[in-house]
Order: structure tokens, then sequence, then C-alpha cells
């Protein structure tokens, strides 16, 4: 079972994956107020997650898990967007248009991000500062 304090969300994200270690490091810099923690779907702790949530079985790329809600695809990033510092958040305005148009166009990033960003062998460790912000490391 996920315990986490209330004003924090937990991101899962593919760590093997360029763009997705990018977004997170993209993340942590535009999130000051420290609201979301990170764990790879790689983890025992993504493992674990998964396991708890069947529907996340086949997730291979985002999700976010925010008071006790599960997001993924465009949803996720939207939400994400939301708290972040700076006009990133008034990329949520884009929730209103409806899943069914946005998370075609978020599949097919996530099924190219390998061939145009590359992937990893492992999960990168990240850096001694930004550890405190990971799950199961």
């Amino acid at each position: 079972m996920v315990h986490h304090q209330q004003n924090q969300a937990i991101i899962l994200f593919d760590g093997v994956c360029h763009f997705c270690n990018g977004a997170v490091q993209f993340i942590i810099k535009r999130d000051r107020k420290g609201y979301f923690r990170f764990a790879s779907l790689q983890s025992t702790f993504g493992k674990s997650l998964l396991v708890e949530h069947p529907e996340l079985q086949n997730t291979n790329s985002l999700v976010l898990i925010e008071n006790g809600q599960y997001f993924s695809m465009s949803t996720a990033v939207l939400r994400i967007a939301k708290n972040l510092d700076g006009l990133w958040k008034f990329l949520y305005s884009l929730q209103i248009i409806s899943p069914i148009f946005r998370d075609p166009l978020y599949r097919y990033f996530a099924r190219h991000r390998y061939r145009w960003f590359g992937e990893e062998q492992v999960c990168k460790i990240p850096t001694a500062e930004m550890r405190e912000r990971f799950l199961d490391l």
C-alpha cells in the first residue's frame, strides 16, 4: 500500500528512457515546493504498485498518483504541469480537450521515445542532492 504525505504526489516513470529521465530533471527544477516524489516503473516500489493496480499492468511510461488516484498518459502530464512553477501550470487548461483526442498523441510519442531519445540498459542513479525526492533507491 502506498503511504505518502497528503501534500505530495508520486510520479512513476520509465527509468531506462532518456527522455523520461530528462523529464524528471525538468520537473524537479520546476517543483521548488517538493510536491512530487519519483520512482521508476522498474524499481521494487514501482513494480509493487503495478501489482496492486492491475489496470496499470501494461503501463510502460508515466503514472501520476495524486490523492489516492492514478492518472496516466496525457492526463498525468497535464496534472503534473498544473503543479509546476512558472507558466507551465497553464498547460493544465488543455484538460478541456477530451483524452480521446489527447491520448493518441501521447501514445504516438511514447511509442517512439526510445528511437528518438534512446534508452539506458539500467536506471540512472540520481545525484546525492536529488535522492530525497526518489522512492526505493
